[in-house]
């Protein structure tokens, strides 16, 4: 059943720091009912969640506070939950970021063990721009990424010419996931060093991308379909 006939009730959590109308319209192209939700409650009924996010991963957390609980027994309870760019690294146990900005330790999610790095050396910071994309293992999330081609978008998420191969996605980051498990790295990118772009946990139902799928022209597409397909 393709993702258009599944129309998955999907909620965006608005806490301050995400792309939700560029989220919200790229999940609605793929094929979902898409509903942006201030109050934790709202995440029981939802066939799946997306956590989006950009800026700072301590203000994120302090934002995002109330929806903990709610976010963890979403996730215990097998609902997909999609973390995208700052709502990826949530995911993981804590950042080195907090650090840096001279904010002490700042918890995260926990829901994927491990810590967010900040990239460094000969490296430009922010990561920005159309990278590649290396799959590293299956899961549902990047079924068909190799397949399809890449439109080059606007920065509002909507396609303009030129095109990349089908395996390149939208960057804008300055640190990245480091998993205590080398199982949860589903694709990888490179950087310098090559850092994980897509994770996911165990169960293979929290999972993340640190690029923006909704700003990554047909891969991105194909992205969101295979989540909204997930859901359904």
């Amino acid at each position: 059943m393709s993702a258009t006939q599944t129309a998955a009730e999907v909620v965006v959590v608005d806490y301050g720091l995400g792309n939700l109308r560029s989220v919200t319209r790229g999940l609605e192209r793929a094929g979902a009912s898409v509903a942006v939700i201030e109050e934790p409650a709202a995440v029981d009924s939802a066939d799946g969640i997306v956590l989006p996010g950009v800026g700072a991963f301590s203000e994120g957390m302090e934002n995002a506070g109330p929806f903990r609980a709610a976010l963890a027994d979403a996730a215990d309870a097998g609902t997909p939950l999609f973390g995208i760019c700052l709502g990826m690294q949530m995911l993981l146990t804590t950042s080195e970021e907090a650090d840096h900005a001279g904010q002490g330790e700042a918890e995260g999610l926990d829901l994927i063990p491990g810590t967010n790095r900040r990239f460094h050396g000969d490296q430009k910071v922010p990561h920005m721009g159309w990278n590649e994309l290396d799959v590293q293992r299956d899961h549902p999330l990047v079924d068909g990424v190799d397949s399809v081609g890449s439109q080059i978008p606007q920065a509002d998420g909507v396609a303009e010419g030129g095109s990349v191969d089908g395996d390149h996605a939208y960057f804008v980051h300055s640190y990245y996931a480091e998993p205590e498990a080398d199982a949860a790295v589903v694709a990888t990118t490179d950087y310098g060093p090559d850092f994980p772009s897509i994770i996911a946990d165990e169960s293979g139902t929290v999972f993340g991308t640190q690029f923006h799928p909704e700003k990554s022209g047909e891969t991105g597409l194909q992205i969101l379909r295979n989540f909204v397909d997930i859901c359904a």
